[in-house]
């Protein structure tokens, strides 16, 4: 897997496909292997980069606090590594999707540098800022991180990332997700709440983006609740907006073909 670096930090990421370039991000507790049954049905037209970001994976976590307007730079790093050098500025625009806090990163990124994107999609995320509650609620996961670590939270977190019926019928895909979230330290994943908790809120960016933007939601979210979802779905100017009824937080694993057939309808329609 080749690597950029961002802060002296080695930033490891997959490049599989051929095409126009997409790049997707993952969220909180995750790594790239959360796009893995993404990756056979959208590499044949998409180049697809897809990071670990600092402090998951095989990625290098980055020094004192970071924010989320720093892994947008991550981002920004390593388009410009891989996208950039393909040709003018004007034929490498991309396409950039993220899940969850990678929604988050992704909405930075399209604040400062929109007419570096082609499009960008937010899958179960969203661009109001914390509300005091669920401040309140980072705020305890903090806590509870720094004292019992990163195995004893993941435990307690990850099946609720899933709906009843994932949980009920396909309960393997709560061990693999929580097999990716327990190689996180405990200082990246409290790094990544601070991130969270700081962001501002970015419906702006929602509503003054000229390109198409792609909203998925899942009916049994309970991370980023559906109604906050609708209630953005109007905001874009151009928008591709999914419902998935059979999933929570995780639609890319709870319900893989459509997932799939979003994005690949959503991808295609840009050129």
């Amino acid at each position: 897997m080749p690597y950029t670096e961002f802060q002296n930090k080695k930033i490891y990421y997959r490049l599989v496909g051929k095409g126009n370039p997409v790049l997707l991000v993952h969220g909180f507790a995750e790594d790239g292997n959360i796009w893995k049954h993404q990756i056979d049905a959208l590499k044949k037209n998409n180049l697809l980069i897809i990071p670990d970001l600092p402090g998951s994976g095989l990625s290098e976590m980055l020094d004192n606090k970071a924010s989320i307007e720093d892994y947008a730079e991550v981002i920004k790093g390593l388009a410009d590594e891989v996208i950039a050098k393909k040709g003018e500025q004007n034929d490498c625009r991309f396409s950039l999707i993220g899940h969850s806090m990678g929604g988050y990163i992704t909405l930075a990124f399209a604040e400062k540098y929109p007419e570096l994107l082609n499009s960008f999609g937010l899958f179960h995320s969203s661009a109001y800022a914390d509300s005091e509650e669920k401040i309140a609620t980072r705020k305890k996961a903090i806590d509870f991180i720094s004292k019992n670590g990163t195995e004893a939270f993941v435990k307690t977190s990850v099946p609720n990332l899933f709906c009843e019926e994932t949980k009920n019928e396909k309960p393997e895909l709560i061990t693999q997700l929580l097999d990716i979230a327990k190689t996180i330290s405990p200082e990246a994943l409290i790094q990544y709440y601070e991130a969270m908790i700081a962001r501002p809120d970015r419906t702006t960016v929602l509503k003054t983006f000229t390109k198409p933007v792609l909203l998925i939601a899942g009916e049994f979210d309970t991370a980023v609740p559906l109604q906050a979802s609708l209630e953005q779905f109007s905001m874009p100017t151009i928008s591709m907006v999914h419902i998935l009824r059979h999933s929570g937080h995780m639609g890319m694993w709870e319900e893989v073909k459509l997932s799939n057939s979003f994005l690949n309808d959503f991808l295609s329609s840009l050129h």
